[in-house]
């Protein structure tokens, strides 16, 4: 057995106190509120807020709206269907938009 030198009997409790800091740190961040791993829902906005795409229909139901995204994309072109602020927006990247609004059109 190794020797032992005065300071030997503090090395249990400082052992101990430094693995309950540890559970203490992991706890914490464990049971915090505002820092959640997994993204919020999203949040709807104006029609306008929502970077390059653009507004190419305005369906009455966000069923219609589907429809009419599925209708472009079959067609070939990138569309996304928002519900905004405004109610369900088909919108599109500005490049397909004559394309998109011929395709709805018929």
């Amino acid at each position: 057995m190794p020797a032992w030198n005065a300071f030997s009997f503090a090395f249990g409790p400082i052992l101990a106190l430094l693995g309950v800091g540890v559970m203490v740190l992991i706890l914490r961040w464990a049971f915090s509120r505002g820092k959640s791993v997994i993204a919020a829902s999203p949040k709807p906005g104006n029609s306008g807020e929502y970077g390059l795409l653009i507004p190419v229909s305005t369906p009455s139901t966000y069923i219609e709206g589907e429809i009419q995204r599925r209708k472009l994309e079959a067609a070939g072109l990138r569309a996304n269907l928002a519900n905004t602020l405004d109610g369900p927006r088909v919108m599109v990247w500005p490049a397909d938009i004559n394309k998109a609004k011929e395709i709805l059109g018929s």
